[in-house]
């Protein structure tokens, strides 16, 4: 697919990136490939990191700009297309689909004047010799626009696909009348808006203030502080950047605390004419623990605005936040079901760890839940839930003190969106969620005043709000333990009827499959017939994602190799499965080696229809099961995903104390499918 812009600033790196994120469900070799790149290129810096593509950055371009502007100085202008197709050709024969972005120049750039091609006759060459279909992009809605991008293709003698128009009036319709699907993409200011950290390197300023979640935030508008105090509080805006002169203390002050307040969240402070504030002033500043950026430049205000407004986004590495607004515009209004079925790409056989993980984010989506994360304020449920929202996952509500989690988002630089924001101590729902809660746990002697202090916990309110149907899943951990985020999922969910003990499991993400683990936190030592429960709902767990289940019962003997009483527990509890299923392949007892290499299971248990081929792994204790997943997760640098609770009658998700924002966002996602099912 040759993805290419009709004019500038028309946001084809979003698109371009959509591009990518689709095929990654579908096919595990994708290249991505630019024809021309002026110097170091930030989207395919971007493309080529993130996902698993078949060639390097070095090799994902054709030429560099200044060597296409000697070629065609020189008439080269065929030796130029065809140093390109070459380029191409050797991306092309490692991969089963590539993305190609069109080239960024326009006539009249200084490296190559008007003896460039012009850019759209082109493109539509390159994309004929590749062989490609085109995705022209232009910038706002009309159904003229993207008929005229169409008929410039079409008329070139390319195969349009679709057509994009990008940055639009929100709520624009998609644009009619083509022989091809086209849609509209609304302008996300969060997308095009440069950070502060793009401003400070436009500007050469210097950063006297700040971490780097400051120097994250998006510039949405520019103030110039000129004024008296009170008039420049009043054109304060949400995402502004005040630039001023670093001698005028008052509106620095004066901002930053209009911002500490809540009244009004910056970007960050500029100040010209290279005067440092006096630190007295700063003092104050840092006191107010606003956690904006505070940078220094040399021009003056009038020259530092006017470069400001000329400094352009981009996608990149650096970021990440619009890197999911783009992916969550894409989604949200492009027909992906479509686009997909138009493309017809064969499903790769191999599901690699990046496929599964977007294949989780899309069916998320597709039945979109709504989920209670109880730890509003930590920094990496904020970041996650940012994600979470821009993406379109899921509906979440954020637990803690309101007044606080907008504060921490405010500090990180964190949007929110539509996030719900609930205090469990102050909340209408407390009285209720306490005679539920007492109702539920009297044979234990909980009173009512008792339950009253235990509902204000936030793992107890959140699993309460599951319970009452305010949310269909919860995710905690973060910075809980393991027994305090499902002990109150254990008293007041429980299990689904027939299933003994609740257990978990680890998704594996190794580099060319997906294996289940369990129960791997749980249970220290279950019995044959918790063991069969377990077995049972990891089977049931690996059919819910898509896997199919072939359950391996795990012991240190494989067939009849081996005895004793470990040994005797796994074969009873393989039988107590084979007779509630005896439509499930499980074998048992089985070694891991004959369960997952052909070549052993061949010689250990031949004609077994689960050995060499298992999916799912459930080992016979928790000592075993949790050292075996560290172990594969370190040694063969697989992602663990989890652990994943079954067996309840509604999701609650456990994260390690050390899980990193991806993990939070993968958690969610499952507990989303899980709400779902």
């Amino acid at each position: 697919m040759y993805v290419a812009g009709l004019g500038p600033g028309v946001g084809k790196g979003t698109v371009a990136l959509g591009l990518v994120e689709l095929l990654s469900r579908q096919v595990a070799r994708i290249g991505v490939f630019r024809p021309l790149v002026a110097g170091p290129d930030p989207l395919l810096e971007l493309l080529t990191s993130r996902y698993p593509v078949m060639a390097p950055y070095d090799e994902s371009y054709g030429v560099t700009l200044a060597e296409a502007a000697a070629l065609v100085a020189d008439g080269r202008r065929e030796e130029l297309v065809g140093r390109i197709v070459e380029r191409y050709r050797a991306v092309e024969r490692r991969c089963a689909s590539v993305v190609v972005v069109g080239s960024d120049f326009s006539d009249g750039h200084e490296d190559g004047g008007d003896e460039l091609p012009r850019e759209l006759a082109f493109n539509a060459r390159l994309a004929n010799e590749f062989g490609s279909v085109v995705v022209p992009v232009v910038r706002g809605g009309g159904d003229a626009a993207a008929r005229a991008a169409y008929h410039s293709f079409a008329d070139l003698g390319a195969t349009v696909l679709a057509v994009v128009a990008n940055r639009c009036t929100p709520g624009a319709a998609h644009p009619t009348g083509l022989p091809v699907p086209a849609w509209s993409i609304p302008e996300v200011p969060a997308i095009g808006a440069p950070t502060v950290a793009e401003v400070a390197a436009a500007l050469g300023g210097t950063v006297i203030t700040g971490e780097q979640a400051a120097l994250d935030r998006d510039v949405l508008d520019y103030v110039v502080g000129a004024a008296h105090v009170p008039q420049v509080l009043d054109h304060l805006v949400d995402g502004a950047l005040l630039i001023t002169p670093g001698d005028r203390a008052d509106l620095l002050v004066a901002a930053s605390a209009a911002h500490a307040a809540g009244n009004v969240t910056l970007a960050g402070l500029v100040l010209t004419i290279g005067e440092h504030p006096d630190p007295r002033v700063v003092s104050v500043i840092e006191r107010l623990n606003t956690g904006l950026a505070m940078l220094v430049v040399e021009s003056d205000s009038y020259h530092t605005i006017a470069a400001a407004a000329r400094i352009m986004s981009r996608l990149s590495t650096a970021t990440p936040r619009k890197v999911d607004a783009a992916l969550g515009a894409f989604e949200a209004h492009v027909d992906t079901a479509e686009l997909s079925r138009r493309l017809d790409v064969t499903r790769s056989s191999r599901v690699t760890p990046l496929m599964f993980e977007n294949d989780l984010i899309d069916r998320a989506r597709a039945n979109r839940r709504r989920l209670v994360l109880p730890e509003g304020t930590d920094e990496r449920i904020l970041r996650a839930a940012e994600s979470l929202l821009r993406r379109g996952v899921a509906d979440l509500t954020l637990l803690g003190d309101p007044a606080e989690i907008q504060r921490r988002s405010r500090e990180l630089g964190v949007e929110l969106g539509d996030a719900h924001l609930v205090d469990p101590v102050t909340s209408e729902w407390r009285d209720g969620f306490a005679a539920r809660y007492a109702e539920l746990r009297k044979h234990r002697g909980v009173p009512l005043d008792l339950a009253y202090d235990v509902v204000r916990d936030v793992n107890y309110f959140g699993t309460l709000m599951v319970d009452a149907g305010h949310a269909d899943g919860m995710v905690s951990g973060a910075n809980h333990t393991t027994a305090a985020t499902i002990r109150p999922a254990f008293e007041i969910i429980k299990t689904v009827p027939g299933v003994s003990v609740a257990s978990s499991v680890f998704l594996m993400l190794l580099a060319d499959r997906v294996l289940v683990y369990g129960d791997c936190a749980v249970n220290p030592d279950p019995d044959a017939h918790q063991l069969a429960d377990i077995a049972l709902s990891s089977a049931d767990t690996a059919a819910q994602f898509g896997l199919e289940p072939r359950v391996a019962m795990l012991s240190y003997s494989t067939g009849t190799s081996g005895a004793g009483a470990d040994v005797e527990k796994v074969a009873a509890a393989t039988k107590l499965v084979q007779e509630r299923r005896p439509d499930l392949p499980v074998e048992g007892p089985i070694q891991y080696d004959a369960a997952i290499d052909p070549a052993v299971a061949a010689t250990k248990l031949p004609g077994s229809a689960v050995a060499g081929r298992a999916t799912v792994f459930v080992f016979p204790d928790l000592n075993t099961g949790n050292n075996t997943y560290k172990a594969v997760q370190r040694s063969a640098g697989a992602v663990a995903v989890g652990p994943v609770m079954q067996g309840l009658r509604r999701p609650v998700n456990d994260l390690s104390r050390g899980a990193t924002v991806k993990d939070i966002v993968n958690t969610v996602a499952i507990t989303a499918i899980q709400a779902a099912s």
